[in-house]
C-alpha cells in the first residue's frame, strides 16, 4: 500500500470564473504556511492558535507587505480534515491573478502544488474512507442527472461498501470453516459443517455477487447515457428530429438525400435521466463509398443502441416503408423501438398499418410537433429501476471487473463443494474471491492501480 506524503500541498479548488476562489491547503505544515501570509484583522491571534472549524477574516499580504486580497480562512486540524491532515481553506476573491498569487506565496513559504485527485488520495490513505468511496467523489463531480447524482451518493455514504463487508464476512465464515476441517484433517471423526450447509451458504453469496455483477447494464447506462440510435432512409427527417430533441442545430439539415454521411451524438437529460443520442446515415443503397461506410456505421450504432428511433416520412409509399423495416428488423431484436411517424404537416394520408408490439406517434420535426410525447416515450422505455437512498448499482468499470472474477471464483467454489474436491483448492477459490472483493475497496489495491483512478481526479479535489 502508498504511504501517505508527509508535505504540505496546495491547490485551486474551484472553477475560473467565479466570484469566490478557494485555495485548499493540506499537510502537517498546512495550518504554519497560511499563517506566514495572512494577517488576521482585529485579533493578534494567529491560525495556529485558533479552534478548528472556525472562520478568521484578514488580508492576504506580498513579501513586501502589500495587501493581495481579503479573504475568509477555515481551520481544520487532522484527523477532522477531509484529508485526516491539518488543513486550511482560503477563499478568495474569484480573480485568477489574486488566486495565482496567493498559490506562488504558498508555494515559496514551502508549500507544493497538488497534483490531480490528491485530497481524495490522501483522504483514502489516511482511511477517511475506503477506494470505491473515494471514486465516487469524482463520480458526484461528474454527475449530470437526478439518477447519476443518487448512485454517487449511495456510493460515497457507503451503501456499496456495507454491501461488500457482508460478503467479505460471509466469505471469511465459509473460509474458516473450510480451513478448519483442513486444520484438523487427520480427525476424520471431525466435521465442523457439512458440504450440503456449505453449498447452500456458496449459492447465497453467488446471489448476492450476480445482482451487483448483473446492475453494472443499467449502471454504466445511467452513467454514461442511455444509448439511442435514430435510424431511417435518406431524408427522412433523423437529423432534423435530432435538432429537436437537443434544441440546437447539431446535425447539418439538407433535401439533399444522403447528406449525413457519419454519426452524430449528442447527451440531453429527459426526466432525471440522460440520454444519448446517435443521428445516423440514412439507410439506402449506394454507390458512394463514403456513404455507404456512413451507412454501415448506421448498422452499428442500431446494434449498440438499448432504443431505436425509426423516423419515416408519412408522404412515403407505405410498401416501401415495410421493405425497408424488414431490412433492418433483425438489427431490432431485444431493442425497445418507437417509430416516429415524421411530417405529419404535410402528409396527406391519415399513417400506415403499423407493426405489432412497436410504440408509435405522430410527429413534425420541423415544426417540434408532439416532441414533448416523444420524449415521454423515451422515458418509458427505459424500463430504468426508481433508484432508492440505499439501492446499490454498479456504475464503475473496475467495480465490474473485480465482482465479474469474484464471481467466477464463488462458482468455482460451488463446482468444487458439488463434486467433492479437497478442501485446500475450494479454500483457495474462496481466498480469490474475498481478494477481487477487497480490491474495490482498496484493500489490496497496488499503487499502479491508485495513480491510474486518482490521475482523472480534478486538481484541488
Amino acid at each position: 500500500m502508498k504511504q501517505v506524503p508527509q508535505d504540505t500541498i496546495c491547490a485551486i479548488a474551484t472553477a475560473q470564473g467565479g466570484a469566490i476562489g478557494l485555495i485548499r491547503v493540506s499537510g502537517p505544515d498546512a495550518i504554519t504556511l497560511t499563517d506566514r501570509i495572512f494577517t488576521p484583522v482585529g485579533s493578534s491571534a494567529p491560525l495556529a492558535q485558533r479552534k478548528p472549524y472556525t472562520l478568521t477574516f484578514g488580508h492576504i499580504k506580498n513579501a513586501e507587505g502589500g495587501i493581495i486580497d481579503e479573504v475568509l480562512v477555515s481551520v481544520f486540524r487532522a484527523p477532522h480534515s477531509y484529508t485526516g491532515e491539518d488543513s486550511t481553506e482560503i477563499s478568495c476573491h474569484g480573480s485568477p491573478y489574486i488566486l495565482q498569487q496567493v498559490m506562488q506565496l504558498l508555494i515559496k513559504g514551502g508549500c507544493r502544488a497538488a497534483g490531480s485527485g490528491e485530497y481524495t488520495q490522501r483522504a483514502f490513505l489516511n482511511g477517511k474512507m475506503d477506494l470505491s468511496q473515494a471514486e465516487a467523489v469524482a463520480d458526484l463531480i461528474a454527475s449530470t442527472s437526478e439518477a447519476t447524482h443518487r448512485l454517487a451518493m449511495n456510493q460515497m455514504r457507503g451503501e456499496f461498501s456495507r454491501e461488500l463487508s457482508k460478503l467479505r464476512d460471509q466469505l471469511l465464515h465459509l473460509t474458516s470453516l473450510m480451513e478448519l476441517e483442513l486444520d484438523f484433517s487427520d480427525h476424520e471423526e471431525l466435521e465442523f459443517a457439512d458440504r450440503t450447509e456449505l453449498q447452500a451458504l456458496a449459492t447465497q453469496i453467488e446471489t448476492l455477487i450476480a445482482r451487483l455483477t448483473d446492475s453494472f447494464s443499467t449502471g454504466n447506462a445511467l452513467k454514461n447515457g442511455i444509448p439511442v440510435a435514430i435510424i431511417g432512409e435518406t431524408n427522412a427527417g433523423k437529423s432534423t428530429l435530432l435538432n429537436a430533441l437537443v434544441g440546437e442545430e447539431r446535425a447539418i439539415v439538407s433535401d439533399i438525400h444522403g447528406t449525413t454521411r457519419d454519426v452524430i451524438e449528442d447527451t440531453i437529460t429527459i426526466g432525471g435521466a440522460t440520454f444519448r443520442f446517435i443521428d445516423t446515415a440514412g439507410i439506402r443503397n449506394t454507390a458512394d463509398t463514403i456513404e455507404a461506410l456512413g451507412i454501415e456505421r448506421s448498422f452499428r450504432a442500431m446494434d449498440q443502441a438499448q432504443i431505436v428511433i425509426l423516423v419515416c416520412d408519412m408522404n412515403e409509399n407505405e410498401n416501401r416503408f415495410r421493405a425497408f423495416y424488414a431490412q433492418i428488423l433483425h438489427h431490432l431484436e431485444g431493442k425497445q423501438v418507437i417509430l416516429a411517424l415524421n411530417k405529419c404537416d404535410l402528409a396527406a394520408t391519415p399513417g400506415f398499418v403499423l407493426p405489432a408490439g412497436v410504440r408509435t406517434l405522430t410527429l413534425s420535426a420541423k415544426q417540434g410537433t408532439n416532441i414533448d410525447n416523444l420524449r415521454s416515450l423515451l422515458i418509458e422505455s427505459t424500463n430504468l429501476p426508481h433508484i432508492g437512498q440505499a439501492d446499490i448499482i454498479v456504475t464503475n468499470i473496475r467495480h465490474y471487473e473485480a465482482l465479474s472474477h469474484a464471481l467466477d471464483a464463488i462458482h468455482r467454489v460451488q463446482e468444487g463443494l458439488s463434486s467433492g474436491l479437497p478442501g485446500d483448492l475450494v479454500s483457495q477459490d474462496l481466498r480469490e474471491c474475498i481478494f477481487h472483493l477487497s480490491d474495490i475497496v482498496g484493500e489490496v489495491t497496488t499503487d499502479e492501480v491508485l495513480g491510474n483512478i486518482f490521475k482523472h481526479f480534478c486538481i484541488g479535489k
